[in-house]
This record gives C-alpha cells, structure tokens and sequence, in this order.
C-alpha cells in the first residue's frame, strides 16, 4: 500500500476499481494487468485480488460501476414524453467528434474479442441497459426494438467518434439529431404493432 494512504477499505475499493476503469478503457481485458491495475491504484496485486477475488471479478465490478450511471437511460429520459428528442440530443452530445468516448464504450470496444470479456459485458448490458429499456417500450417486440436502439447507440459511437466518418464526424450537431429523433421515435413508439 502506498505510504500515506490510510487502512480504508472503502477509500482501496474505489482506487482499485478507477485505476482498472482507466486501464480496461484504455487496453481492454486481455490487455490490462492486474499488476498495473495495482500500481495505478498504489496497493499490490495481492490487495486486488484481496478485494475482488480475480481480474474476471474485477472487470464485472468495473462493467457494473460504469453502467449504474446512464448517460441517455435515467429515470428522467425514460419518464419524459420526448423521449426520442431526449435521446438524440444526448448521444449526439457523448459521440462529438474529438471527444474521448465513454469509459464504458471504450471497455467494452477493446474486450470484445475476449469470450470471457463479452460474456460479461453481455450479462451487465442485459441487467443495466437492455431489461430498462425494454420495460419502458410499449406495444410488441419490445425487447428486440430496445435490442435495435442500443445498437444504434453503439454504432453512432463507433462510426462517429471512433473511426470518424466525415459525414458523421463533421455533421451539423442539428442535422444529426433531426435525422435520430424520428428513428427513435419509431422504435420507441407506442403502440408499435408488429405483423406477422
């Protein structure tokens, strides 16, 4: 432990877990270290381990941590009749170009390829983001239209932010929210009638 830093479990948990929220943000699952998660937090390896029992533990602690603060789904947005405005505006406004993209994006966009990674960042999806969403849709399909609008979530990150396609990257913040606004209310509408 580093010198100074008083014996507070509370105070050792939270190092722990905003040096690994820096480190998977910034190398992903196979790439972060406990080592380095430890030295960025200034206790030892064995402390972390101590604490979460293992870097799989670890991660879905981090995963959880991140996805307990919505930007778009708080019970405001979700209670609001302008719902698709909300979340138009929202997005456009985490995915400006030159920005550093979410902490949460970014971890689960570097551990994809981790089958262990995915399966986590799958399961904390599902609890925080997808079961929310999906309760608060109205009419048919609900769970596959908020399927739909997280994707469209995720993709607007990618394409705008970090590959920067020009005709995102470099688009009118207006324009980009004017041509959301519609596709999520569709997806968001109530009822939404599905046929077979």
């Amino acid at each position: 432990m580093a010198a100074g830093r008083k014996r507070d479990a509370a105070a050792t948990r939270s190092a722990i877990l905003a040096s690994a929220r820096r480190a998977f943000a910034r190398s992903g699952y196979d790439g972060a270290g406990v080592r380095e998660i430890a030295e960025g937090a200034g206790v030892t390896a064995m402390m972390v381990n101590r604490y979460f029992g293992s870097k799989e533990r670890l991660f879905a602690a981090v995963i959880a941590d991140v996805m307990a603060g919505p930007s778009i789904l708080t019970p405001e947005n979700l209670d609001a009749a302008d719902l698709a405005a909300r979340m138009a505006a929202i997005l456009v406004d985490i995915t400006k170009a030159g920005d550093t993209p979410l902490d949460g994006f970014l971890i689960m966009l570097y551990s994809a390829s981790s089958e262990r990674a995915a399966d986590i960042g799958r399961e904390e999806i599902e609890r925080h983001y997808h079961r929310t969403l999906t309760a608060a849709l109205p009419g048919d399909l609900a769970a596959e239209r908020a399927g739909v609008l997280l994707a469209i979530v995720a993709g607007m990150q990618v394409m705008r932010q970090m590959i920067g396609l020009p005709a995102l990257a470099g688009a009118d913040p207006e324009v980009l929210r004017k041509l959301l606004e519609p596709v999520f209310a569709q997806l968001l509408s109530k009822p939404f009638q599905h046929k077979d």
